[in-house]
């Protein structure tokens, strides 16, 4: 099977000069990087790399200054609904502050739209509309009445829709929620529109990605092309921004589909690690696809699944109410026997796992299900995985060191996202991504973007972990809750591929390791922790080839 990536031999050289090169484990800088086929044979002096090479250099990556950077690796995204998000009408704050505009900019959409088409938006922050509340159906309703309009929450975790796809839907006054989802109701008891977490296996058709109460549900069906697509225009997203390995934190067989169709033409360009989402729990086993099932350049590698809901949509669980309204709890995906039973199962076969789990309650529950299921099978070195982890105390810390969880945390998050937290949860929000805490503790902090909810962006992550200001400039906690710029490059790079079992092809540039880098305009170690995001992608490798160059290079 022909790929790009193997498009240079085995014995192809490439000698990367004229930069500073990120030495493994430490702030040390070399001058050159020496790459034989898909793997890194030296980095050093240029001349002990050409000498590596045996003196024969087939090409030269002859840099004018920057930094030659290990390719990030996103922990946890979702690349597929990301080409979605960028294909639909862009609701976000930015563009989007009120409802009225809402209406506005998908009213113009629909009219470029083919009769009968579906008018989807996604990014819209309920919190942050100038109303400071959900769309209706009935505003939707105001874009059109002929076909379905659905606008999705940044969140990913549900949305709203109008009035004609609830009747599609067969939604009604007395359609119950369903397990781990909910339908929003107006004050007498007619939908509004808002349908969340497993409300929204009812979007997907007949015959589309049912997942029930095992997370939200954003797998809607569309045409092969359009999926193809979707994954293309994520690629170059991820690539400009020096991502070079994915960990697909829910895949269905809608994103199995996509990527091995991708494979198969020689258009997946980036590495991927795809966590199928719990409700392929049985069909996993069944097929015994355990062990990093796969490649380096795809692989199945776990099993994602979900205790509670969002911090942003105020779904995350807290059995005594949120501070901003006592009476709302949130939810939880399953009762505490039955999450336990399905971590159970997977650890037992060898099958890491990696849980959604925001609020105390349900990291403590985490940890109390992997405590158990290690209890009963000892597995060394499984690694499994808290997504987000957002609100851990102190003793979870502690025992997630004990148990070697490894929390994978998004600070976009609390950067975009970190008032609304605070509105909702108290003061408890400031220590929303604890990771210095995490570090001090030897739990080996994890980053990532969890795109579409946050843009793929690996420095301003890094950016957002050191100083923990807001978009609204508000500063999250204490000093000891911050990360510094070094650690927090490691937890983008070695310490989120380890995350993926990956550790040992990728996260660095060291002899042995795939060839995957990045060219960076500056040095972050040298620049203001606030100006990260400023710095520049000149350029990304994958196994010694060049996937992606800023225009004009």
């Amino acid at each position: 099977m022909h790929h790009p990536l193997a498009d240079a031999s085995a014995d192809r050289t490439l000698l990367v000069t004229g930069a500073d090169v990120a030495a493994p484990g430490s702030a040390a800088r070399a001058e050159a990087l020496a790459v034989r086929g898909d793997r890194i044979v030296h980095v050093g002096t240029a001349n002990d790399a050409r000498a590596a090479l045996g003196g024969r250099v087939d090409e030269t990556l002859d840099l004018d200054g920057g930094l030659v950077h290990p390719g990030f690796v996103d922990a946890h995204c979702h690349p597929v609904m990301h080409g979605q998000a960028l294909a639909w009408v862009d609701c976000r704050p930015e563009r989007v502050p009120d409802i009225e505009t809402l209406v506005a900019v998908l009213s113009e959409a629909a009219r470029e739209l083919p009769a009968g088409v579906p008018v989807r938006g996604f990014g819209y922050e309920h919190r942050r509309l100038a109303e400071r509340r959900h769309p209706t159906c009935h505003d939707l309703d105001r874009i059109a009445t002929d076909r379905e309009v659905y606008v999705m929450n940044a969140s990913g975790h549900g949305g709203v829709v109008n009035t004609r796809t609830l009747h599609a839907c067969g939604i009604t006054a007395g359609t119950p929620d369903p397990d781990g989802g909910s339908i929003g109701r107006f004050e007498n008891g007619e939908p509004d529109g808002q349908l969340w977490d497993a409300a929204c296996d009812r979007l997907t058709g007949p015959g589309g990605v049912k997942i029930g109460n095992h997370g939200p549900n954003f797998h809607l069906s569309e045409p092969d092309d359009i999926m193809a697509d979707h994954l293309l225009r994520a690629q170059e997203t991820f690539l400009a921004a020096g991502v070079t390995t994915v960990g697909d934190a829910q895949a269905s067989r809608r994103e199995m589909e996509t990527y091995l169709r991708a494979r198969e033409r020689g258009a997946l360009r980036m590495r991927v690690s795809a966590y199928l989402t719990s409700a392929l729990l049985d069909t996993a086993l069944e097929l015994g696809v355990v062990h990093g099932f796969g490649d380096d350049l795809f692989r199945v590698q776990g099993v994602k699944f979900y205790a509670d809901g969002t911090l942003g949509g105020w779904t995350a669980y807290f059995p005594d109410g949120y501070a901003a309204d006592y009476c709302h709890h949130g939810q939880l995906y399953h009762s505490a026997e039955e999450y336990a039973e399905i971590v159970r199962r997977a650890h037992g076969a060898g099958l890491q796992t990696a849980t959604h789990a925001q609020s105390p309650f349900a990291i403590g529950m985490v940890l109390d299900a992997v405590e158990k299921a290690q209890a009963d099978v000892p597995r060394a070195g499984m690694r499994h995985r808290i997504e987000h982890c957002g609100l851990p105390t102190d003793e979870q810390i502690t025992r997630m060191a004990g148990l070697g969880v490894v929390p994978v945390m998004q600070p976009q998050h609390h950067l975009r996202t970190g008032d609304g937290t605070l509105t909702a949860v108290g003061d408890l929000g400031h220590r929303y991504n604890p990771a210095g805490p995490c570090l001090s503790a030897g739990v080996p902090v994890v980053f990532s973007s969890d795109a579409p909810v946050a843009p793929p962006a690996p420095l301003e992550a890094v950016s957002a972990a050191a100083t923990r200001r807001t978009v609204l400039g508000t500063v999250l906690g204490d000093e000891s809750l911050r990360l510094s710029v070094a650690d927090g490059l490691h937890a983008h790079t070695a310490a989120a591929a380890r995350a993926l079992h990956r550790e040992a092809a990728v996260g660095s540039l060291a002899p042995g390791m795939l060839a995957d880098f990045v060219v960076l305009d500056r040095d972050p170690l040298l620049a203001d922790p606030s100006e990260l995001a400023s710095i520049g992608v000149r350029e990304t490798w994958i196994g010694g080839t060049r996937a992606w160059a800023a225009p004009g290079r």
